[in-house]
């Protein structure tokens, strides 16, 4: 007579399974190190896939660079778009996906509502002046930035009632989660990495510069601790060591001093692009770019043939970006280990052989972008005012009583608010 299987006789035992940890468990097979770079057996094959995609990319980026401005603008948005998808695929599930039809536009939607907002901020006044010479498209593009900022609220308004109009019972909650981690995407990622396309017209320098550092931070940490590494440098992402990250640091801040001299004689990257043209540029550099010699001293000037050496000021700034860049820009890397480990991924895709997806390699550009606007505006760009400023100002101290009469300055002052002068 057979056994109840349900009973606790000799049928098939029941094992009951734990539930697990949404985080990633630590790896207890390897000792502390054994994840590093120094001791894994296939890591010449990987450096060479590595190598390769990165020699791909680099002459992609230079080509690019030679094109101009607006073909940079068109990569940085191929980069946005490629990210976007990466990032809205990592919470899809198609099984909830298949009960709500056209759902997944809604978060492209948003998407490109935030870059017709951000981008029509940037490049108004640039597309102004592209079209100043029509009359006719100078009155069509000055009333869509008139009324830029109400159409980009209205759009948002358009998805945020589709979004509401589309709830379905027993969905709430993953479209909820999708309509936040939709949002996170655009502030975190999108918002950032736009900071770019300010960057690019600033002068191509703000941008190739920065750019290149956080490229040769990566590939320095890479190699230092492919030779070197023994020590591990944070948990979040065991291939990293602090001798990776030591010898970054001093190889970016070094070539941020000597790549700033090289690319500041060069009218083409320095030059800021005022309209949305493709020509060539030529413009006065200003004195940013421009060398001041330094005398060595005495000491230094018997032993060596030099007895000084030009520096550009620049230079001096492009420190700042290094230092920035090796120190701190690292750390948009490290958080992006941390969300990869929540969510029990490798990459964020596999499109570049070696590297990942395309947020793999732009987690660091994108806090580099921020930095590099802020420190510009607020260290670099001399401030300018508008021919309007400059005449309310002059008015202002032309009408500017001599006495302590306070009286006789509002007459005036009414005068001319009346349109009287």
């Amino acid at each position: 007579m057979n056994k109840d299987q349900g009973g606790g006789g000799s049928g098939t035992p029941r094992f009951r399974r734990r539930k697990q940890s949404n985080e990633i468990p630590a790896e207890v097979t390897k000792p502390n190190g054994g994840n590093l770079l120094v001791n894994d057996n296939n890591k010449y094959k990987s450096m060479w896939i590595r190598t390769y995609s990165t020699l791909w990319m680099i002459g992609g980026f230079v080509f690019t660079i030679y094109m101009g401005h607006l073909y940079i603008c068109a990569l940085v948005v191929v980069i946005q778009i490629l990210m976007a998808k990466e990032l809205f695929n990592l919470l899809r599930k198609v099984r909830e996906d298949r009960h709500l039809p056209g759902f997944r536009l809604l978060n492209w939607h948003f998407f490109f509502t935030a870059m017709l907002f951000v981008y029509g901020r940037f490049l108004s006044q640039r597309l102004v002046n592209t079209v100043n010479s029509d009359k006719v498209l100078y009155k069509l593009v000055s009333s869509l930035i008139k009324y830029h900022m109400v159409v980009c609220y209205f759009l948002y308004i358009a998805g945020f009632m589709w979004f509401i109009l589309s709830l379905k019972k027993k969905m709430y909650k993953y479209q909820f989660g999708q309509y936040a981690w939709t949002h996170m995407i655009l502030i975190v990622v999108f918002t950032q990495s736009s900071f770019t396309v300010a960057n690019i017209f600033e002068g191509m320098f703000w941008f190739l510069l920065p750019a290149s550092l956080i490229v040769i931070n990566d590939i320095a940490a890479y190699l230092f601790g492919f030779f070197f590494g023994r020590t591990p440098l944070i948990k979040l992402s065991p291939k990293k060591t602090w001798e990776g990250f030591i010898g970054a640091s001093v190889t970016t801040i070094i070539s941020a001093f000597v790549i700033a001299n090289v690319m500041g004689r060069y009218d083409w990257l320095t030059c800021p692009r005022t309209d949305l043209s493709t020509g060539w540029l030529y413009c006065d550099p200003g004195p940013m770019f421009k060398p001041e010699f330094y005398d060595f001293p005495i000491w230094i000037s018997s032993w060596f043939p030099w007895k000084g050496i030009s520096i550009m000021p620049v230079q001096w700034h492009a420190l700042c970006l290094g230092l920035f860049s090796s120190i701190i820009a690292p750390f948009g890397g490290f958080f992006a280990s941390g969300f990869k480990r929540a969510f029990k991924i490798k990459d964020f895709g596999d499109s570049i052989p070696g590297h990942g997806g395309i947020t793999d390699r732009m987690d660091c550009q994108m806090v580099m972008a921020v930095f590099a606007y802020i420190y510009h505006q607020s260290f670099v760009r001399t401030q300018s005012f508008s021919v309007e400023t400059i005449v309310d100002q002059v008015a202002i101290k032309l009408l500017l009583p001599q006495s302590n009469d306070h009286a006789a300055f509002e007459d005036k002052q009414d005068i001319w608010d009346d349109g009287d002068i």
